[in-house]
């Protein structure tokens, strides 16, 4: 879902651009996409920005209400509202979305499938949630979230991999998880579209609970860490490290998935994974750039277990093409390769 609705949409309504329309403090922008899990499609994401005083420019981004509608070639859609609000001088933070998405995907994980079909996947459900966040130090935020989804899903196909018996056996189920949590956010990036220099960490720890009235009780948590650094004026590192474990009874929609580029994200599905990457952006020549990257995982039934299990390596090289340079906006075309497998990517968002 995260390929379908953007982590962070700039405020473009004072740049000058032809891939944007505007009235007012209201811009829409098309945002194609090519991904191995979700297909070839195009997002259009709204924005309405809300007016700020000289003051609260200096001091805190704009606050927005965003819309966004997603649809790709294997009919895969979404559509949702998101509202971001900052006061008290960047003090707080609101972010809230409101979600219906419809996935049709292939499941690849080989403890599903016998390894060389996979089973159809769809997904459909409504997502809620929220998180407040308030500012404890220099870059720093600690708050509570609270996330409710209400998911179906229903899984058909021939298989004869380890959690499914039988032959050509459809597994329907409606599932809710509801659940709160902590997150503790640190970000000294430059630019939250595409950095060149700092860091975010992010820990979010998630408990889903049969009282707030999910279908099953369990834990999540996750770690986020990734780091930014010029060497010299067109070449910048960057790194990624990430950490998965689910507790309990967690659905499989909700199981942790490998974070890395050249396979679907359904090929590799547990409750522990952790992987790492790192890429090299070169700016060749003008709005023109050039990247490479290299990265590798491991995913298992349990934590202690992720070094037990076989690596997962991941590696490719992509073209830049800046669309937008006061907000380091590129059109991103990655080609990327793990074992047998590989994979195209379109966007105009970072891999990270």
């Amino acid at each position: 879902m995260n390929n379908l609705i953007p982590e962070w949409q700039p405020d473009l309504r004072e740049q000058d651009t032809r891939f944007k329309a505007q009235k007012g403090d209201f811009v829409a922008v098309p945002i194609p996409i090519v991904d191995p899990t979700i297909g070839s499609g195009l997002v259009i994401a709204g924005a309405y920005y809300y007016g700020q005083t000289d003051a609260e420019k200096a001091y805190q981004p704009a606050s927005s209400t965003q819309a966004v509608a997603a649809y790709t070639d294997n009919d895969s859609y979404a559509y949702g509202l998101m509202q971001q609000n900052y006061w008290d001088e960047d003090r707080w933070r609101f972010s809230g979305t409101a979600a219906y998405v419809s996935l049709k995907l292939t499941l690849l994980d080989e403890a599903y499938t016998d390894g060389d079909f996979g089973l159809d996947w769809n997904i459909k459900g409504t997502l809620l949630k929220g998180q407040l966040l308030r500012s404890i130090a220099q870059n720093w935020y600690l708050g509570a979230q609270l996330r409710l989804i209400d998911n179906e899903q229903l899984i058909s196909g021939s298989s004869q991999g380890d959690k499914f018996s039988g032959n050509s056996e459809d597994d329907t189920g409606e599932a809710k998880a509801n659940g709160s949590g902590l997150l503790l956010q640190y970000d000294s990036r430059d630019n939250q579209t595409n950095a060149y220099s700092g860091q975010r960490f992010e820990l979010d720890a998630m408990f889903n609970d049969e009282f707030l009235g999910s279908s099953n009780t369990y834990q999540s948590y996750q770690a986020r860490y990734r780091y930014y650094h010029q060497l010299f004026e067109p070449f910048v590192l960057g790194f990624e490290a990430r950490a998965c474990g689910k507790y309990g009874q967690a659905p499989l929609w909700d199981y942790c998935t490998l974070n890395l580029r050249g396979f679907s994200a359904t090929k590799y599905l547990n409750k522990a994974s952790t992987s790492g990457q790192v890429e090299a952006r070169w700016k060749v020549w003008g709005d023109l750039g050039l990247v490479a990257f290299v990265g590798s995982g491991y995913s298992a039934d349990k934590i202690k277990d992720l070094f037990d299990k076989e690596r997962i390596d991941s590696y490719g090289v992509g073209l830049r093409y800046m669309v937008l340079d006061s907000q380091r906006v590129n059109l991103r075309v990655d080609y990327a390769r793990s074992g047998t497998n590989d994979a195209l990517y379109l966007s105009v968002a970072e891999a990270f």
